[in-house]
């Protein structure tokens, strides 16, 4: 009986020593959490790929991404769902706090995500890629009146898919071809963690929307959770699709390591932002220009230097139209031209013309672009400086010669002798050898007409 005693106290404690194990497991290894606030861009794609790998060396149990987004780049979205499809530590995105979306390259980094939750109040969808280049706002293409319209309503069970479905194929091969993979992209990341391809599809192609609660119940997202320590209790025991292999999630009870976002970070969003960068451009040129015409200020070019080399750096990681990068070089150089090289104002007009049309196209991605404003006061500073420019010229051309040869035409002097064809006159308190064509006396006043050398030809001023 006693053997048979000890024997059970045996196993009790043994189980006892696992149960502690596990839990010890599950709660010692951290959350690493990670925000996302505002447009994905370049600073952004940096932020989580190496916040993931930090949540990768302190071997993390889950790693949660805070999400409240409009959309963004392409290039910066697909950076960042390969460094979530590749990581070692599981992944979860959470569009949260409430009141907050997951619009466009949002949608695309749920559905690549090993977990994707959403909090109440919050939505998710409008996925349909916006291409870069062209005139903002340029009208639609008229429909062609031999073709009837389609309709194409959400499938059966979908009701909750919101409006009215508005295929989005595109009007261009172009357009047809970013379309299309986009719906390919985003079905593919849907079929990876078996979530619904179908309405990842109609948000590329249609722009439709869900709501937390919609999603959860047509399988776009795993989860709705209240808060991130509600979300870590409900993901708890669930098995995600990792690159190699399944593998469980133990999050219940894991203390939160929040990764704040570092200086290279702030740098990257201040300089990747459209407006900022377009600043330090104009900087960075009128600064170079400032030194090219008065060397040895030294200030001006070092400051434009820095600027200009921050701006190509924002350039070279956000999607600009190079058309337009040249026409603003194009109208700053034909400005400057129009100082040196007076065209009564063709430089100068087509200039600031280049200018402003080329600020415009410059950026024109979703949620990514130049403030009008900002164009359009850039372009009348530069546009006064210009008038203020010419009128220097005009001004200029009628002011009097106050040195040189020419200054000397139509100077005044007194004779200071006699004499027939030349002699000493003084022009300006100076004594000069003056030539005339009639007898000059003493003292009577002269006018210059030209300058020969160190000769002034002169005339006799008749008397009043």
């Amino acid at each position: 009986m006693s053997k048979r005693l000890r024997r059970i106290a045996f196993f009790c404690l043994f189980g006892l020593g696992l149960l502690l194990a596990a839990q010890a497991e599950t709660t010692d290894r951290p959350a690493a959490v990670l925000d996302i606030k505002g447009p994905i861009g370049p600073a952004t794609a940096d932020y989580i790929v190496r916040g993931i790998e930090r949540a990768e060396e302190m071997d993390a149990a889950v790693v949660v991404i805070r999400m409240d987004t409009p959309g963004g780049l392409d290039t910066s979205m697909r950076q960042m769902i390969k460094a979530i499809l590749g990581s070692r530590v599981p992944v979860a995105t959470y569009v949260y706090p409430s009141g907050s979306r997951a619009a466009s390259a949002g949608t695309y980094l749920l559905y690549a995500s090993h977990v994707s939750a959403m909090a109440p109040a919050t939505n998710l969808g409008s996925a349909t890629p916006v291409q870069i280049g062209g005139m903002p706002g340029a009208p639609e293409p008229p429909s062609d009146p031999t073709k009837p319209a389609t309709e194409d309503p959400a499938p059966e069970g979908e009701e909750g898919a919101g409006q009215e479905p508005k295929p989005s194929d595109g009007s261009t091969a172009m357009e047809r071809k970013v379309i299309n993979d986009a719906a390919a992209y985003i079905r593919g990341l849907a079929e990876r963690h078996g979530r619904n391809a179908e309405w990842a599809e109609r948000a590329v192609r249609e722009a439709v929307n869900l709501t937390a609660a919609e999603a959860l119940e047509m399988s776009v997202i795993d989860v709705v959770a209240e808060d991130v320590r509600d979300l870590l209790e409900q993901i708890d025991g669930r098995e995600v699709k990792m690159e190699t292999g399944t593998q469980m999630l133990k999050t219940a009870g894991a203390s939160l390591e929040v990764i704040e976002p570092d200086w290279r970070y702030e740098l990257l969003s201040i300089i990747t932002d459209p407006n900022i960068a377009y600043i330090l451009m104009m900087i960075g040129i009128y600064g170079l220009i400032f030194e090219m015409a008065n060397p040895g200020y030294i200030l001006p070019g070092v400051a434009g230097a820095i600027c200009l080399v921050l701006a190509l750096y924002a350039f070279q990681v956000l999607p600009i139209n190079y058309a337009g990068l040249a026409l603003i070089l194009l109208g700053v150089t034909f400005m400057i031209a129009e100082a040196f090289v007076p065209s009564f104002g063709a430089l100068g007009f087509g200039g600031v013309v280049a200018f402003a049309v080329g600020s415009v196209i410059l950026l024109d991605e979703e949620n990514l672009s130049v403030s009008l404003p900002l164009i359009g006061g850039t372009a009348l500073i530069s546009a006064v400086f210009f008038l203020w420019v010419m009128s220097m010229f005009i001004r200029m051309r009628k002011k009097k010669y106050v040195s040189g040869a020419e200054e000397m035409i139509g100077a005044q002097g007194e004779a200071l002798e006699d004499f027939d064809k030349s002699g000493r006159i003084r022009v300006h308190s100076e004594l000069w050898t003056g030539v005339a064509d009639k007898p000059v006396s003493k003292g009577q006043r002269v006018e210059v007409l030209s300058m020969d050398g160190l000769k002034l030809k002169i005339k006799v001023l008749e008397d009043e």
